[in-house]
């Protein structure tokens, strides 16, 4: 049985891959390696608890030690790479925690899994000929975008948070352990991802949350910032394909093709409430403006007809069936 890392499971995303993959391949092993920091809740876990093939370690992807074990234990043919500090607020306030996790953590990973998989750059060792090293990035890393164009996978980085320039940073060794040692890496970059399990203080469950709470919902600046969204379910396909059918060495930007801004998901989503749970007054008199945030990126939109052309990729929600979804999840999370 195929032994897979999966880093930063207890999260949003990882949570939803682990049980997409358990469900899609149930003949590989999944060992999942979590800090349970904030963002992290074995709730989300619930699910899968009951597979033999999937085990939970607590850990730090920083501790050096704990990976090579782990790596010497299982014998991983796999690692697909969640774990990060991800929140942009929270890397303004503190950078250091992302500095450490996005860049050390994945140093580490890519190092030992190098120094387990191969014997000299370019030579595999003959069980680990297939072996390869999944790297999950995001689209902020490109910066910015005015009004028009899209994020290619050949658009030059521009990261401007702490948490955007970490990630940079990881991707950059995540490609340097490719063109340096032929490690198998691929690399996938996605859109704002949304759906159930997501942390309370994202945007959209934040939104959910406080309608429901009847207090206000904030919104930054004007609301007019705009972001390419992507259904949860959706990415978790897209690196199941890129992380199965990827080239080595390539890159692969995953999104939505759903520009909104904040202020339309806000008021879309008060709508929904309107008619789901009404009360005496619109949830939309609750939204308030807010401060804005330093250095909010304007805009974010990606060009995913690589990973659509090449690997056979295609989003099946739009916006507004997903956040359907997704609002019945929180309505029973936060309604019990």
């Amino acid at each position: 049985m195929k032994n897979i890392l999966v880093t930063g499971g207890a999260g949003f995303i990882g949570s939803n891959f682990i049980l997409f993959l358990l469900r899609k391949h149930p003949l590989i092993n999944i060992v999942n390696i979590d800090k349970l920091t904030y963002a992290g809740e074995l709730s989300n876990l619930k699910e899968v608890e009951g597979y033999k093939n999937y085990t939970f370690v607590k850990g730090d992807i920083c501790d050096r030690l704990l990976i090579e074990n782990l790596f010497k234990e299982y014998n991983f043919s796999g690692v697909i790479h969640f774990a990060a500090e991800s929140h942009v607020d929270n890397s303004i306030k503190s950078p250091n925690e992302f500095i450490n996790t996005n860049v050390l953590g994945t140093f580490n990973l890519l190092d030992v899994a190098k120094n387990h998989w191969m014997t000299s750059p370019n030579e595999f060792k003959k069980n680990h000929l297939e072996s390869r090293f999944l790297h999950i990035s995001t689209d902020e890393v490109y910066g910015t975008l005015g009004e028009e164009g899209l994020f290619t996978e050949q658009t030059p980085y521009a990261p401007n948070s702490p948490y955007s320039a970490s990630k940079a940073s990881s991707d950059f060794i995540a490609r340097s352990y490719f063109h340096t040692y032929g490690l198998n890496v691929v690399t996938t970059n996605c859109s704002n991802n949304y759906g159930p399990k997501q942390h309370d203080e994202k945007l959209i469950p934040t939104i959910i949350r406080k309608a429901l709470k009847g207090d206000n919902i904030p919104i930054y600046g004007d609301g007019k910032n705009i972001r390419d969204w992507l259904y949860v379910e959706d990415h978790c396909k897209g690196i199941d394909l890129a992380f199965n059918n990827g080239m080595a060495g390539e890159t692969y930007n995953i999104g939505g093709k759903n520009e909104r801004n904040n202020l339309y998901i806000a008021n879309t989503i008060c709508e929904i409430l309107d008619n789901v749970l009404p009360k005496s007054t619109s949830y939309k008199t609750q939204i308030s403006f807010v401060k804005d945030r330093p250095g909010h990126d304007y805009r974010y939109a990606i060009d995913a007809s690589k990973i659509e052309s090449e690997l056979g990729w295609k989003a099946q929600e739009n916006f507004e069936t997903g956040i359907r979804k997704t609002i019945d999840w929180y309505i029973k999370k936060y309604q019990g």
